[in-house]
């Protein structure tokens, strides 16, 4: 993600919850899957959240990585869910689809699974089967393990510099 983002988009780990809630919930009827794979390591807390709502206790990995903080770096395959073979029967869930970079790679890893995010952006929405937020592909999405409690500047004294 460059650095001209303008957008925020803070996620709390309540909103983190109930989002992840509202996916098992729209993938409720799919189901029954054989397993999770939980996408490293974004995804690791919306897996457990969706496999403790599906009572799925079956949970793999995926570990890639694509990002060094906001930016955005060479799509590394650090380990792919080889106990899923093509997917069938499995439920992919990642916390975001932003450009489709790390979606195409499971997709051509994991064919015949099923492919859930919380959230997704325009440009990598087309790769995902079912998401519950969208949001902008210039809004940066802060989950609740990117942030720290800190004080915020008023809003009179921002107006003001």
């Amino acid at each position: 993600m460059s650095s001209s983002t303008e957008k925020s988009f803070p996620v709390s780990w309540e909103e983190l919850h109930r989002t992840s809630k509202a996916l098992a919930w729209r993938l409720l009827e799919l189901g029954p899957f054989k397993g999770i794979i939980a996408v490293t390591r974004g995804g690791l807390v919306p897996a457990a959240i969706v496999a403790r709502e599906l009572e799925v206790r079956l949970i793999e990995t995926a570990c890639i990585s694509s990002y060094e903080y906001k930016d955005r770096g060479a799509l590394k395959i650090l380990k792919d869910a080889p106990e899923a073979g093509d997917g069938e029967g499995w439920l992919i869930v990642d916390d975001l689809v932003d450009t489709g970079e790390t979606a195409k790679a499971l997709r051509t890893m994991l064919p015949k699974a099923h492919f859930a995010t919380a959230y997704a952006k325009p440009a990598g929405r087309p790769l995902v089967d079912t998401f519950v937020t969208e949001v902008s592909q210039d809004t940066w999405i802060y989950f609740p393990w990117d942030m720290e409690p800190q004080p915020s500047t008023p809003i009179v004294t921002l107006k003001q510099s």
